[in-house]
């Protein structure tokens, strides 16, 4: 079942959202810290609402162990970036993949960039400069799970 990781988050709402949508699509969240909030914030407990304590839900204290950690389970990293060039309609998901969605006021920095396996987009009318990531996230991990009948 792919995975979605979260770099450094810095919107509690769209964290809450997004453990309530892993915990409706049995999906683990692989939160990289630090957060820019405290995971117990009362805006997180909003936005995932009762099924927060639902959610898988894995801490990683920081990129370096998250990374570690991807490579020991042999993981592909896919990151989901306004600078990919290729669209994740396009990309062939796998079972086992990583999500990687990048911190909502600054994305990932070059060093995550360049250990991704694959940095895709998704297409936007032109001149408009990117969605919501909790939005984002939820029509990308929509694909990958359709493509691996994951539902």
């Amino acid at each position: 079942m792919p995975d979605i990781a979260l770099y450094q988050p810095d919107i509690p709402q769209n964290t809450g959202t997004l453990l309530r949508l892993a915990a409706c699509m049995d999906v683990t969240v692989h939160l990289i810290e630090p957060a820019g909030f405290p995971l117990s914030d009362h805006a997180l407990k909003r936005a995932g609402m009762d099924y927060i304590e639902r959610a898988k839900l894995q801490r990683h204290l920081d990129w370096e162990s998250f990374r570690a950690w991807q490579l020991a389970e042999k993981r592909r990293l896919i990151l989901m970036t306004t600078k990919g060039a290729r669209s994740y309609t396009q990309f062939a998901f796998k079972k086992d993949d990583l999500i990687l969605m990048g911190r909502e006021s600054s994305g990932v920095p070059e060093d995550v960039h360049q250990v991704a396996d694959a940095r895709l987009l998704i297409p936007m009318k032109n001149g408009m400069r990117s969605l919501n990531m909790a939005v984002s996230t939820g029509m990308v991990l929509g694909e990958a799970l359709r493509q691996t009948d994951c539902f």
